[in-house]
């Protein structure tokens, strides 16, 4: 016997209801996407220099309209687990709203099926790391619904470092020389001016 249309509807509703209400839990999604990156093992990256590429596609072993309610693909740099030690800020939960896996947005793209490519600039303000790649797909609420990633299940595979920037520009490190000379010159010129006038001083 097949179930009211109405029926149907409502339990649609009622689901994405829930899904919004109480979030979405990491667990419960599907690895339909396939996420690569140019980068190998272990290299180190530069933020504020260095680029990657970042492609994704949906993974054709599953059936056909499995990404039927992808509407959004949303691209992020994600934490490993061993920079994540000790540290609650980076902290990983299930419930996608409370973890902390992945802060960093690279970018954000309406869904296709394929040929989806986005080259980054590693951005000045992320910290020494060592990062993956998570793509996340949202629905037409936008909730995710699947996810692909560079790294294996185990977030141990495929990872690679970036290199903070650290310490000031040559340009404010030579202002700041300049600066110091200038003041110490300024005061031998008016210790020298001082003296001179103590001198004169009596002879009048």
């Amino acid at each position: 016997m097949e179930a009211p249309a109405g029926f149907l509807v409502v339990s649609l509703l009622l689901s994405c209801f829930v899904a919004t209400s109480y979030g979405v839990y990491f667990s419960s999604l599907k690895e339909t996407l396939l996420v690569t990156a140019t980068h190998t093992q272990g290299q180190v990256l530069k933020a504020g220099e260095d680029k990657i590429t970042v492609t994704w596609r949906f993974n054709q072993t599953y059936p056909a309209g499995t990404d039927s309610s992808y509407k959004t693909i949303k691209v992020k740099l994600c934490y490993a687990p061993i920079s994540q030690k000790d540290r609650k800020w980076r902290k990983t939960e299930d419930l996608l709203k409370k973890d902390k896996t992945c802060p960093h947005k690279i970018v954000a793209r309406p869904y296709a099926a394929s040929n989806n490519s986005f080259t980054w600039t590693i951005e000045r303000d992320i910290p020494s790391a060592t990062y993956f790649v998570r793509a996340y797909a949202f629905d037409a609420q936008d909730v995710q619904v699947a996810y692909g990633q560079t790294t294996d299940a185990h977030k141990s595979t495929n990872l690679f470092l970036v290199q903070a920037i650290t310490g000031r520009h040559l340009s404010l490190d030579i202002a700041s020389v300049c600066f110091s000379a200038f003041s110490v010159v300024s005061l031998a010129f008016f210790f020298f001016i001082e003296k001179r006038k103590a001198k004169a001083s009596p002879q009048k």
